[in-house]
């Protein structure tokens, strides 16, 4: 089940911090999504997309964290972790998340062509979901929602 619009202190302060990091992709010209890993309630990984400065349409911001947090605790399973994500993560990084097993995701705006949480496909529908999962969306959304409209509306 997704919860939609929690306004938790905890949640918007680590959220803040994908929004500074989605900001930072805005300014090198990549579509504006950031995230934040955290562990233990310290950011262990933080990034911004780089599909365009590294042309491979895996470094989306999420593949970035999960790889960066999985390096650094040398263990794929991502058990205890929380990942921060301005925008609904794609069907990819979707499935990257359940593999990670990581157990708990925040996002900010929904994507409704690609989402892989609610939108364009239904997590629930995937194999390797498990109902104990905790998903917040819509944290931070007009946050999100204007740093991605702000991009396009320049880019057009």
């Amino acid at each position: 089940m997704i919860n939609k619009g929690g306004t938790t202190t905890v949640l918007q302060t680590y959220m803040k911090q994908a929004v500074k990091m989605g900001q930072i992709g805005y300014d090198r010209g990549e579509v504006p999504i950031g995230a934040v890993f955290v562990w233990e309630e310290k950011v262990l990984a933080a990034a911004h997309n780089l599909k365009e400065s590294l042309n491979d349409p895996t470094a989306h911001a999420e593949m970035l964290v999960i790889r960066e947090a999985s390096q650094k605790l040398g263990n794929w399973r991502l058990e205890r972790g929380k990942l921060f994500v301005t925008a609904e993560p794609c069907l990819m990084c979707t499935t990257a998340i359940l593999q990670a097993r990581i157990p708990f995701l925040v996002f900010g705006v929904n994507e409704w062509q690609t989402g892989g949480i609610e939108s364009a496909f239904k997590i629930e529908k995937h194999p390797d979901y498990y109902p104990s999962m905790q998903i917040y969306g819509g944290i931070l959304e007009e946050e999100c929602k204007a740093l991605m409209q702000s991009f396009f509306k320049k880019r057009r």
